[in-house]
């Protein structure tokens, strides 16, 4: 009798994620993000990239409100980059006291606006290799000029209210912004990306508050597993 060939063992398949990351929970959180916040948008007050990149940096540990009541005044008096760039610290830092750290961030923003004129012609560049290399535009402030400003989207926006919904809903387990940004960027679209931080920001300030959610209010309970829950249904 011919010697039997040995069978052979299918191909390995790569089974989709199942649980917390599953396609169709992560389908659903989108859904309901879409139901709760269509019109999400950035709350920060501009009329150009130039004044959304020195908002973004003036945000730092700040609530947008403040923000929103700083800049009218600063824009006033500074408008473009080339008038920015000629201000004293003295003077950026009167404007700018109220929104905290403002040593600092005066600095920052003039160092922006040199760099601005100095690299870039005057104008906001358009890529995040680009916008990283400016005073004050780390990934975060870069991802928000790219998205809200240029409809680019080359990464998730992660603040305060992205990153602890993020680990909240068991999308992300990292210990710090940019991890929980990468882990973000493996299973949201890249189409949703930028509406995705917004109306997670957006959550994070009406409903998932940090010390005290209101689940009894939220869309997503049924869908979050959090071990801080106020309340399950």
């Amino acid at each position: 009798m011919p010697e039997a060939k040995p069978s052979r063992k299918p191909a390995a398949t790569k089974r989709p994620p199942r649980g917390d990351l599953a396609p169709d929970r992560i389908a659903a959180i989108l859904k309901a993000l879409d139901e709760a916040y269509p019109h999400a948008e950035c709350a920060l007050i501009h009329r150009s990239p130039w004044e959304l990149l020195v908002a973004t940096i003036l945000s730092a540990q700040c609530t947008d409100v403040r923000v929103n009541m700083v800049t009218p005044e600063l824009f006033r008096r500074f408008p473009t980059p080339a008038a920015m760039s000629k201000a004293t610290l003295p003077e950026l830092e009167a404007l700018i006291r109220t929104t905290g750290f403002f040593h600092n961030k005066a600095k920052s923003i003039q160092g922006a606006a040199r760099k601005i004129i100095a690299d870039f012609g005057g104008q906001v560049p358009q890529t995040l290799a680009e916008l990283i290399t400016i005073p004050g535009a780390a990934r975060k402030t870069a991802n928000v000029v790219l998205g809200v400003c240029f409809g680019k989207a080359e990464g998730v926006v992660v603040d305060t209210h992205v990153f602890r919904i993020a680990r909240r809903l068991a999308l992300a387990k990292g210990e710090t912004p940019q991890k929980v940004e990468q882990e973000l960027m493996r299973i949201i679209p890249q189409d949703r990306w930028i509406a995705f931080s917004h109306q997670l920001i957006h959550h994070g300030r009406q409903v998932c508050d940090a010390r005290k959610p209101k689940c009894d209010r939220c869309n997503l309970e049924q869908l979050c597993h959090s071990k801080d829950k106020t309340w399950q249904s």
